[in-house]
């Protein structure tokens, strides 16, 4: 079990100016309001809450969210109340707790609803605190390290949400290290044929891939003093999950696979990145098509980095990154890397602005009525790999790999999409159903006449444009089930020599609309249009 000291001595080591009595008082605390209870593996339960908030000071986390960390399961669990944590720690420790206690609180009869709705409260969540969801990230990265005590239906359940909704969250928040781990666990439950043969292969290897590593590791760090470049390099396996996804996706076994390994190279500076990867290239020849700029081209989550991947020593494939010190931390700690670099591991809300696609979410909320809607507009639009799209003027577009010159129409805006009449890619017309591809230029062409149509959800990969198209056909189905439900009124009025237009102006029908519960005329001439009164 963790020791609190070893925490004590993270968030000391992270930041000089941490409260460590606040910490070491949530410990306290949580060991009283945890006394005799025990986890499936008979360990003491406070041996949760510590290693959630060991993680986060790992993470380099303030101190009311280790101490949220170490609080976070007493008011589901134990006789505590929010309350009770706002008296002795704060409101701001408080409103994490409260956060990470509601994200599992509903319960409801159908289990794929309760499932759907939790996440959608834990996404929600996040308005307020992007905090609460690490405090929750950490809480599930332990739970599946121990995965092992619960029985093998919750095993494939856990992982599996695992899999589809927490690992994805990761990468999105940019937490790669977390995201690595909660893959792997995941991964071990899902597949273990897949998983077991994965780890004896490299088992058996382990040797030659550690020389071949420290040759590599040599190779570089002779480049960086050869050219009067200070920086550190540093190689590893890449982990079990993403071996398997890309023997999957290119149909390779184990002994056939190259570019299992990555290196990394720290610098100090930008322009030493662009230097160092002009020297890796003028050494080992590059594999074409696999360079990337995310340092000119962040990703959406503050990702930056130079890849490369080389034809190094013995014909090996090879991918080098090349980044800075402070691109490190955010590649590796995501959003977590703010606390780092601020003063008194203070952050603002403004410092996460980059999280763009925060915004989808609540988007998201706003046009998804459904729970399961909402998720599946998540796992469609959030946790598919990311292309970037440039427009005319070179202003650069994210969206979901799949996504299409219409998506991209509404992507710039809902009035560029609406009127979308055509599309070029890298100035070729193409039909608007065509995949962009990482790095393209799309031109939208625009009619002030064209409108959307039912067809177009065919068209689209993207939540954001179907939810547009939906919502834009949903309106003008309704204008007409109005004028409909009117021309009726009118028609079977004249039968009984009732005039329907001026009963409407004299109020008559309103009183109808309202004994009958519609909060308009419109919605009274709606129903009728549609079919709901005769």
């Amino acid at each position: 079990m963790i020791r609190i000291q070893e925490i004590l001595d993270l968030a000391s080591a992270k930041n000089k100016d941490v409260n460590l009595e606040l910490i070491q008082k949530a410990y306290v605390y949580a060991a009283a309001a945890h006394a005799g209870q025990t986890r499936l593996s008979g360990e003491p339960y406070l041996s949760h809450p510590l290693a959630v908030a060991h993680t986060l000071a790992e993470l380099g986390f303030d101190e009311p969210t280790i101490a949220a960390g170490l609080l976070h399961d007493t008011v589901e669990d134990t006789g505590t109340t929010i309350d009770d944590i706002a008296d002795n720690f704060g409101d701001e420790v408080a409103d994490i707790v409260d956060g990470v206690t509601k994200i599992s609180k509903i319960v409801f009869d159908n289990k794929e609803e309760a499932q759907a709705e939790n996440i959608r409260k834990m996404i929600l969540g996040m308005t307020n605190d992007l905090r609460v969801i690490m405090v929750k990230l950490a809480d599930r990265l332990h739970n599946m390290s121990t995965l092992d005590f619960q029985k093998a239906y919750k095993q494939k359940r856990i992982a599996q949400e695992t899999m589809d909704i927490y690992a994805p969250l990761a990468n999105r928040l940019g937490l790669y290290v977390i995201m690595r781990k909660l893959e792997d666990l995941s991964f071990k439950y899902l597949r273990p044929d897949v998983y077991n043969q994965i780890e004896h292969w490299l088992e058996a290897h382990q040797v030659v891939e550690k020389n071949f590593i420290q040759k590599v590791v040599g190779m570089l760090e002779d480049i960086l003093s050869s050219n009067g470049i200070e920086g550190r390099v540093y190689g590893r396996i890449k982990h079990k999950y993403s071996i398997s996804k890309k023997m999957q996706a290119e149909s390779l076994t184990l002994d056939e696979m190259h570019d299992i390994m990555a290196f990394r190279v720290i610098v100090k500076d930008v322009k030493d990145c662009y230097a160092v990867l002009g020297f890796v290239h003028q050494k080992w020849r590059p594999v074409h098509g696999r360079i990337k700029d995310y340092i000119s081209t962040p990703k959406a989550n503050g990702y930056q980095s130079l890849h490369t991947t080389i034809i190094g020593p013995d014909a090996e494939r090879i991918e080098v990154q090349i980044r800075t010190e402070e691109m490190h931390q955010q590649a590796e700690h995501g959003f977590a890397a703010h606390w780092l670099y601020k003063e008194h591991g203070r952050v603002s809300s403004k410092d996460l602005k980059q999280f763009a696609w925060l915004n989808e979410i609540f988007d998201r909320q706003r046009d998804e009525a459904d729970s399961k809607d909402f998720i599946r507009s998540l796992k469609l639009d959030l946790f598919q790999d990311e292309i970037y799209v440039y427009t005319p003027k070179g202003d650069v577009k994210e969206l979901p790999e799949g996504a299409t010159p219409l998506d991209f129409a509404f992507h710039i805006h809902t009035k560029v999409g609406q009127h979308c009449a055509g599309a070029k890619i890298d100035g070729k017309l193409v039909p608007l159903g065509t995949p962009l591809t990482n790095g393209c230029t799309c031109e939208i062409i625009t009619e002030p006449n064209r409108e959307p149509n039912r067809d177009w959800l065919k068209l689209v990969k993207t939540a954001r444009a179907r939810n547009r198209i939906q919502h834009y056909l949903r309106t003008e189905e309704r204008l007409r089930a109005v004028a409909l439900g009117r021309e009726m009124l009118e028609k079977e009025g004249r039968k009984v020599s009732i005039n329907a237009i001026r009963a409407a102006k004299e109020g008559h029908l309103a009183i109808v609309a309202q004994d009958m519960n519609f909060d308009s005329m419109d919605d009274l001439y709606a129903a009728v249009g549609y079919s709901h009164v005769t």
